[in-house]
């Protein structure tokens, strides 16, 4: 399973290092998930919520 929110589906993102003689190398940003209990269809579900989703109050906590 994918470290993508559940709830948004934010997921990690990619670009490129450059260096300062402006060389480029693949990388890639993780996003901040955090693995919580929801309720989903009425019963409770261990997820990955993105931590602005939380914030936000899209999602309640179990």
């Amino acid at each position: 399973m994918s470290r993508k929110c559940y709830v948004t589906g934010k997921k990690a993102m990619s670009g490129n290092n450059v260096s300062h003689s402006n060389r480029k190398s693949r990388r890639s940003w993780g996003v901040n998930v955090q693995k919580v209990r929801i309720l989903v269809d009425g019963k409770p579900k261990r997820v990955y919520v993105s931590a602005k989703a939380l914030r936000s109050g899209k999602v309640e906590r179990v």
